[in-house]
């Protein structure tokens, strides 16, 4: 390309042009052009400074020297399929699993969250021999067809749902079947489950998996009550299935308290764990860990398991890289530090304006639950619309969720700091007093 840059609308025009419609932008009506980036900062193309709040991908940063330099260096050497012996590879595997439970000890890398998901899939079909699936309500899986089958979130609106998906209720206790006055909400929420797998089972059907996000995030950045894994899973082991946590949203210390957001349920270890989007801060890259008899039972077919690109030096210098950041700079412990901090700000808010429902999260996993009504929890979707548009207008990223798009959700890269909590509440704090005086 030559001469002198696009404008945005040009930019604009043949994007119409030659992408599908259905790839969105953000904010549709007015688009922003982002040329650079830069920790948790981007830059338009007239130099304008925006606060990120919505790449939970560029985990320790846009554009971090040493993972740009790691890239860069191992491309220098080498980038192959991982059917050479490599001690990326190895030294990868190794350096994930000192993270995980021991009994999560063998590797497969991929190259997104919807193929590891996908592989998760077929991990526990082959493991179980069943073949029907439990998922949430209002999940979201990945963009594969088999992971739209077992996304409410997508099927609803497609080819509806297959007869081996079964949706149970999402575990939320803000606008849940069970809410924060039940006095167990885990074992309610669980007993639910035992329901769908008993009905599954009259119908002669057998169930393969339960497939759950640690933290449901397209659901409305939810926060399961603790003790609902350990009773969903002892469910689905009866039942003669396996647990998958997929942890593609809000692994790699996101949640601040732990490195995995599944260990914020206590002494629980899943089947499977799927992981993707911060894994290569912004490379793609994915990995599925699982346990040597799942593995096994894969391997047992006599049909290798082979992906080009997934387990490449480049990917796996990147992945290393990645955790050598978080360690080194303390990202995991500033995740619960700069969170916390920004929940008490954001509570501050609940207590002066009516639209804030609810705040809930952990680490720099946050949501705001807008709603019209605080006793009927009616969701204020047009008030979350004009928030992130108005906070566009402040240089400010954040994007909505939850089945109202009512909810504002927070997951900014992990070098995100008090003062950007501190600029975002101010200017959100703004907005609501305006919204409110209209």
């Amino acid at each position: 390309m030559s001469g002198q840059p696009r404008s945005r609308r040009e930019t604009l025009a043949l994007r119409k042009r030659l992408i599908g419609s259905s790839c969105r932008l953000f904010f549709p009506e007015d688009p922003v052009k982002i040329v650079t980036a830069k920790g948790q900062y981007m830059y338009d193309e007239n130099g304008n400074e925006y606060l990120d709040c919505i790449n939970n991908v560029a985990h320790v940063g846009h554009c971090h020297p040493e993972v740009v330099r790691a890239a860069h260096q191992q491309n220098l050497l080498l980038n192959t399929n991982s059917r050479y012996l490599h001690d990326n590879l190895v030294d990868y595997a190794q350096r994930l699993s000192h993270t995980l439970p021991e009994k999560l000890c063998t590797f497969y890398f991929l190259n997104s969250g919807s193929e590891a998901n996908d592989l998760a899939l077929r991990l526990a079909r082959q493991f179980t021999k069943h073949e029907d699936v439990i998922v949430l309500d209002h999940a979201y899986h990945g963009h594969l067809t088999s992971l739209i089958d077992i996304s409410p979130y997508k099927f609803r609106n497609l080819d509806g749902q297959k007869e081996w998906v079964h949706v149970a209720p999402l575990p939320d206790t803000y606008r849940g079947l069970y809410r924060e006055d039940h006095e167990d909400p885990s074992t309610a929420y669980a007993n639910e489950v035992k329901k769908i797998i008993d009905q599954a089972h009259q119908k002669s059907r057998k169930i393969a998996a339960f497939f759950m996000e640690s933290l449901p995030s397209v659901a409305g950045q939810i926060i399961p009550p603790p003790g609902y894994f350990q009773k969903a899973a002892e469910l689905i082991h009866k039942a003669g299935g396996v647990f998958i946590a997929d942890e593609i949203q809000v692994g790699f210390g996101r949640v601040g308290k732990h490195f995995w957001a599944f260990q914020l349920q206590g002494d629980f270890i899943p089947d499977i764990v799927t992981m993707g989007k911060p894994i290569g801060n912004g490379h793609p890259i994915s990995c599925v860990a699982t346990t040597r008899e799942i593995a096994e039972a894969f391997s047992a077919t006599g049909v290798e398991y082979f992906n080009t690109f997934g387990g490449n030096p480049v990917s796996c210098a990147i992945g290393i890289t990645v955790l050598d950041i978080i360690e080194k700079e303390q990202l995991q412990a500033h995740a619960l530090e700069v969170g916390s901090f920004l929940m008490e700000l954001l509570n501050q808010q609940k207590a002066k304006h009516p639209l804030i429902g609810d705040v809930r999260g952990v680490g720099l996993f946050i949501g705001v639950d807008l709603v019209q009504d605080r006793e009927k929890r009616s969701p204020a979707t047009e008030e979350a619309a004009i928030i992130t548009t108005r906070l566009k207008e402040e240089f400010i990223m954040l994007s909505t969720d939850g089945p109202g798009r009512n909810v504002l959700k927070f997951k900014p890269p992990l070098c995100f700091n008090t003062k950007d909590a501190k600029l975002v509440v101010d200017k959100l704090d703004k907005i609501l007093r305006e919204l409110e005086a209209a």
